[in-house]
C-alpha cells in the first residue's frame, strides 16, 4: 500500500528527553556511517499534516511553530519508525511441532523433505477464505507494530496457487495501520500438484504473475538446494522484471548456490539470508547497489551460523536487518529482538543496528526518500521509548520499553 494520502495530524511533541536518529540525508548508508547516529537533547519535533516540519530544542521548536497543539511525551526517546523489510504475514496454522522436533535434534531440510515446512503452512494456508487471510496478516502485523514497527514489507508464498497467492497479496495490501508492502513469492517452493520446478514457473508466470504484478510491488524467489535453481530463479525474476517489480532473493542460507552473482546481474535490491555466504560473495555484495539483508532470527531458530555482518560492512556493503517473520523459522515480530541479535550475535553497534532497520531498510523497499529518519519533510514516523537512552530498544532483550508509536503522526500502539 502507498502512504496514506490526504495529509495527517499536526501537532508539536514536546518534554522529550532526546531525539536520536541516522545521521546525514543520503541512502544507503554504508562502512562508517552506518553507525552515526545524530541526537538531539532535549528535544521537540513539530509534525504537519503528518510529516515531520522540525526536529530540535524545545524552544526553538515552539518558537518556530507556535500555533500547534502541544502533546506531552512525558521525557521519552524519540527514534524514527523501524521498517520491517521481509516478512512472511500471511499463513494460516502454526509449526509448533517442528519447534519441538527441531529442539529435539530434526534439521530444516530433512523436515522439509519429509512433507512438513513450506509444505505444511502451504496446505494450512489453501484452507484459509479472503476474510481469513486478512484476519490472519492483520494480526501478525499488529503485533509488528506494537514492536516499533511502522512499515513492513508481506510476502506471498504460502499458496502456491491462483487464487490463494492473491488472497495473500490483497491481505497484505489491505493492513489499515502500517504501511505495507507486498511482495509476490511465487517461487518458494515447488506445490505438490507440480512434478518439477520448470513445471510449476510454466503454470506461476502465465497463470498468477500478471494479476499479482497489479498489487505486489516486488518479486522474490528461494534460490536454495531443494527450492529452485539458479538457471529457474533468472527465468522467474526476468519475468518479473518485465512487469515492472521490483527483485529480491532469498539467498545463501544453506549453500552458495549462485543467488548474489545472479542478483549483482540483474540488478536486484536484495539478497536476504546470507547465512552460507563466503569471502568472494562479500566482496561482490560490496562492489554493487545490491543490499545484503541479515535475518539473525532465522539462524538462530536453525542452529546456523550468523551471516557475515562485519565483513559485509567493513567492505562496504549495504546491510540491512529484518525479522523473517514466518511460522517455521523464524516466529518473530520484534525488531528490537533483531537488534539486540545483531549487537550480541553479528558484531554490530547499536547505532548500526539502528540505519539498518531505518534507513536502509527503506532504501530497500523504495521509500527511503521519506522514510527511515526524524528529519524535517521525512513522514512522521516516531517511536517513543521509555527508556533513559536509545540505545535501550537494542539493549533490552525484549523489553517492554516502548511507549508510542506513530505512523504518518497518527497514533499505532
Amino acid at each position: 500500500m502507498a502512504a496514506p494520502e490526504g495529509g495527517g495530524p499536526s501537532f508539536r511533541l514536546e518534554n522529550l528527553a532526546a531525539a536520536s536518529s541516522p545521521a546525514g540525508t543520503g541512502a544507503p548508508l554504508r562502512g562508517g556511517d552506518l553507525g552515526r547516529v545524530l541526537t538531539v537533547a532535549p528535544a521537540a519535533i513539530a509534525v504537519v499534516d503528518g510529516r515531520i516540519a522540525a526536529v530540535g530544542a524545545p524552544a526553538e521548536v515552539r518558537v518556530a511553530n507556535p500555533d500547534l497543539e502541544p502533546v506531552d511525551g512525558r521525557g521519552r526517546v524519540a527514534i524514527p519508525g523501524l521498517i520491517d523489510c521481509h516478512t512472511h504475514p500471511a499463513f494460516g496454522g502454526d509449526r509448533a511441532n517442528e519447534f519441538d522436533l527441531r529442539a529435539q535434534g530434526a534439521d530444516y531440510e530433512r523436515i522439509h523433505a519429509s512433507g512438513g515446512g513450506i509444505a505444511a503452512t502451504v496446505r494450512a494456508t489453501r484452507g484459509l477464505d479472503a476474510d481469513g487471510l486478512r484476519a490472519a496478516v492483520s494480526r501478525h502485523m499488529g503485533w509488528m507494530a506494537a514492536n516499533g514497527t511502522t512499515t513492513a514489507e508481506g510476502k506471498s508464498g504460502y499458496g502456491l496457487d491462483r487464487d490463494t497467492e492473491l488472497r495473500s497479496l490483497e491481505a497484505v495490501a489491505a493492513v489499515g495501520a502500517l504501511e505495507t508492502v507486498p511482495t509476490y513469492l511465487g517461487a518458494h517452493s515447488v506445490p505438490p500438484e507440480f512434478g518439477s520446478g520448470d513445471e510449476y514457473l510454466d503454470y506461476a508466470l502465465s497463470e498468477v504473475l500478471p494479476e499479482a504484478a497489479r498489487v505486489a510491488e516486488a518479486a522474490d524467489v528461494f534460490l536454495e538446494r531443494g527450492a529452485f535453481t539458479a538457471e529457474q530463479a533468472d527465468r522467474y525474476l526476468r519475468a518479473a522484471r518485465e512487469h515492472g517489480l521490483a527483485l529480491r532473493l532469498h539467498g545463501d542460507q544453506f549453500t552458495e548456490s549462485g543467488a548474489i552473482p545472479l542478483a549483482v546481474e540483474l540488478g536486484a535490491r536484495s539478497v536476504d539470508h546470507l547465512e552460507a555466504t563466503g569471502a568472494d560473495g562479500v566482496d561482490r555484495l560490496a562492489g554493487s547497489e545490491v543490499a545484503a539483508v541479515l535475518l539473525p532470527v532465522a539462524a538462530l531458530y536453525l542452529r546456523r551460523g550468523m551471516p557475515p555482518a562485519r565483513a559485509l560492512i567493513d567492505r562496504g556493503a549495504v546491510v540491512v536487518l529484518a525479522t523473517d517473520f514466518n511460522p517455521g523459522s523464524a516466529y518473530c515480530d520484534s525488531l528490537p529482538v533483531v537488534m539486540t541479535l545483531a549487537c550480541t550475535q553479528l558484531g554490530m553497534s547499536a547505532g548500526e543496528a539502528l540505519s539498518a532497520t531505518t534507513v536502509n531498510a527503506a532504501w530497500v523497499l523504495g521509500r527511503s526518500e521519506r522514510l527511515g529518519r526524524l528529519a524535517p519533510g521525512y513522514d512522521a514516523d516516531i517511536v517513543l521509548l521509555d527508556a533513559p537512552d536509545w540505545r535501550h530498544v537494542a539493549y533490552h532483550l525484549a523489553g517492554r520499553d516502548i511507549a508510542a508509536v506513530y505512523k504518518r503522526g497518527r497514533l499505532l500502539a
